[in-house]
């Protein structure tokens, strides 16, 4: 049995980095981070003609804990009733190590 999960998020820009924090200590995250960047096919709102400004979240998560998390990232990112983005399961990962 793998003992982490990758999870991925991708969100309104302003939301992401709003709860990166909160997200990033929920129980059982082992790793966190948000990237930003740009998408087209998501979000209502288009600050650049086509595109909107988007978070991109990557959180490692212990295996135990990904079915929990996976529900307060919907419950918190609002993504259960709107079109606001898409949180999704990537691999499975059998170790990991954190350099400082």
């Amino acid at each position: 049995m793998t003992k982490f999960v990758a999870i991925g998020a991708l969100i309104e820009k302003n939301l992401g980095m709003s709860k990166f924090k909160e997200i990033s200590e929920f129980k059982g995250v082992e790793y966190a981070f948000v990237e930003t960047g740009r998408s087209n096919d998501l979000f209502q709102e288009k600050q650049f003609g086509q595109f909107g400004e988007a978070s991109i979240m990557t959180i490692i998560v212990q295996n135990k804990f990904k079915d929990e998390v996976m529900q307060l990232l919907a419950k918190h990112l609002n993504v259960l009733d709107s079109q606001s983005g898409l949180i999704f399961e990537e691999k499975n990962i059998d170790a990991l190590k954190l350099f400082s």
